[in-house]
């Protein structure tokens, strides 16, 4: 088997579980050894921006176009930029909207991604069997291997 360079993509949203999954990630493109750099794609994915209605004067800016959206992406991203760089991984980081897992998968499929790296959520039972679980429909859907961090 040629060890070739990696495509990781983790699901990132700010929460301590998904900066686990940042710290898994990232170390697991550093500990493969080969003369080609893996890289890490950190992706947030952000709802729908919310459809305005005739009712609305003033319709509200999406996340991204407000004025503390540079300061929030820093504290989501900070734990993976920062161990990309002390373990000098290369990293890119992306901001999209829409539905977590669609996105997740499309990106992976787009980016030809070998390995997902997720959170597992830790709902509960009713909670997963009602709303349904990112990180279940990421591994039933996608098209590469996905590695799911626990708690």
């Amino acid at each position: 088997m040629l060890n070739l360079r990696k495509k990781i993509l983790v699901a990132i949203d700010g929460s301590p579980l998904s900066d686990k999954a940042a710290e898994e990630a990232v170390r697991f493109a550093a500990g493969i050894p080969s003369q080609f750099k893996s890289k890490v794609y950190g992706l947030l994915v952000l709802p729908n921006a919310t459809r305005n209605t005739f009712t609305d004067f003033v319709p509200a800016k999406p996340i991204t176009e407000q004025d503390q959206w540079t300061e929030l992406k820093e504290r989501i991203f900070y734990v993976v930029e920062k161990l990309a760089g002390e373990l000098e991984v290369p990293l890119e980081t992306a901001v999209v909207y829409g539905d977590p897992a669609d996105e997740l998968i499309r990106f992976a499929q787009k980016e030809e991604i070998d390995v997902i790296v997720i959170g597992s959520t830790g709902k509960g039972f009713l909670k997963r069997k009602l709303l349904g679980s990112v990180s279940h429909k990421v591994v039933r859907d996608a098209k590469c291997s996905v590695y799911v961090v626990r708690g």
